[in-house]
């Protein structure tokens, strides 16, 4: 009995907590849900708090999830444990959102590509470039990363594009890159970029069916824009 008194207080709060998602997830609060996942990275201290701190600072879990590590690092109590652990849990979720892609009989919506990478890029601090491969009925072949740069730039060169293109013998593809400002219009690099890959593209065979940018819960699309 000595032992159960000296246990943390948390420990049975924690206990219920789990009881209670076992019961009925949805009548969780948010900070509770963080808080039982901050509880999985760091058993050994009492999650709430730290919980509740981040919920503040980010405004929703997806705020916290797509935070970057140098903004999360600055909450007390978020050390390189935490960070390990958010790294993992980002990762497990891109996969199951590229799978979900993948899985798809057709990928013919922006929107779907913009959801696809958000969950992949939307935390980044620097800009990367991506491209989704597809076969002539617009089923995915493959999702790759073309090339990683700094926060307001990275380099592109439509032969690295194209080589992706017909190594996997793809029909059409669909470049994707992130805008860590928080802006998704397209630069003039971008937009001259995409008239490089489109008249290349075209003379080898293949299509360029758009160019989705994201930036945080917002995204652009050159098709939509009527640009391509």
């Amino acid at each position: 009995m000595l032992k159960q008194k000296n246990q943390p207080h948390y420990l049975g709060h924690r206990s219920r907590l789990k009881q209670r998602l076992q019961d009925g997830p949805r009548a969780l609060a948010d900070y509770e849900i963080l808080e039982l996942l901050l509880g999985y990275a760091n058993p050994r201290r009492d999650a709430k708090p730290l919980a509740k701190a981040l919920l503040e600072r980010f405004g929703s879990l997806r705020g916290v999830y797509q935070a970057r590590q140098a903004d999360l690092m600055e909450v007390e109590g978020f050390g390189d444990g935490l960070s390990v652990f958010w790294a993992l849990w980002r990762e497990f979720l891109a996969r199951l959102g590229e799978q979900d892609v993948r899985e798809r009989v057709l990928v013919d919506d922006p929107k779907v590509v913009a959801d696809l990478a958000r969950e992949r890029l939307g935390h980044l601090t620097g800009e990367e470039f991506w491209v989704l491969l597809v076969d002539a009925s617009n089923r995915v072949l493959g999702w790759e990363c073309v090339s990683k740069g700094t926060v307001d730039q990275t380099p592109v060169y439509p032969r690295e594009v194209l080589a992706l293109a017909l190594n996997r013998q793809a029909a059409g593809l669909v470049m994707v890159h992130n805008h860590p400002s928080g802006d998704p219009k397209p630069s003039n690099a971008d937009v001259e970029i995409t008239r490089q890959v489109k008249l290349a593209a075209h003379g080898l065979g293949v299509k360029l069916l758009d160019h989705v940018i994201v930036a945080g819960k917002r995204f652009y699309s050159f098709r939509k824009a009527s640009l391509l």
